[in-house]
């Protein structure tokens, strides 16, 4: 397993803004590119930066009332190739599919609904499938890719950002990879828990 990995492409794709702008900044000085759906990139180029649409890579626009905006292979096959796979390389190349090397993401907010007392419906459309998928392709792949699958991860993200640039190790994946299944788990078991009552 290789060790430092240098970021030079973000897939961004959050339900909460809030606390993004210091990431987005230090990410943008240090020349990494932006990839992002719907709000999330009219925030990022709110800021003044610039941000490929996922749509555009994808040819595909945001469909089924959005439910359907990230589940693509050039999305996925950017994530979960193995870089030191010569074979994943290929088809990389053969697909022009471009590796992403940071995946962020934040859920729809699901347990917040239900607590809202919203109905069946609303709180069906919570149940967040793109950023899940998102997070476990990341998590699987963190040899090559850190996740950070929550807005409680942005300040642990801005540390390592600020004291090694865009480069981690891979014991800062892992680290990552082990909060995004936590976070997966848990997300799952109040899915199932709201099913079961």
């Amino acid at each position: 397993m290789a060790g430092t990995k240098k970021i030079k492409t973000a897939l961004i794709s959050v339900f909460h803004k809030d606390g993004l702008d210091d990431i987005l900044k230090k990410l943008h000085s240090e020349d990494v590119k932006f990839l992002s759906t719907g709000g999330t990139r009219e925030f990022i180029e709110s800021l003044g930066y610039e941000c490929q649409k996922v749509e555009d890579l994808t040819t595909y626009p945001s469909i089924l009332g959005g439910r359907v905006k990230t589940l693509h292979p050039k999305i996925f096959g950017g994530i979960l190739a193995r870089r030191n796979f010569e074979s994943d390389q290929q088809q990389m190349e053969q697909y022009e599919i471009p590796s992403i090397d940071l995946v962020i993401v934040d859920l729809y907010p699901f347990e917040q609904t239900v607590a809202s007392g919203a109905s069946d419906a609303d709180i069906i459309e919570k149940i967040d499938i793109g950023g899940i998928s998102l997070i476990r392709a990341g998590a699987k792949n963190f040899n090559d890719v850190i996740i950070v699958p929550s807005k409680a991860e942005y300040p642990v993200l801005l540390q390592l950002l600020n004291t090694q640039g865009a480069q981690s190790e891979l014991e800062d994946r892992k680290m990552f990879a082990e909060r995004a299944f936590g976070v997966s788990s848990q997300y799952d078991t109040a899915i199932h828990q709201w099913f079961s009552k």
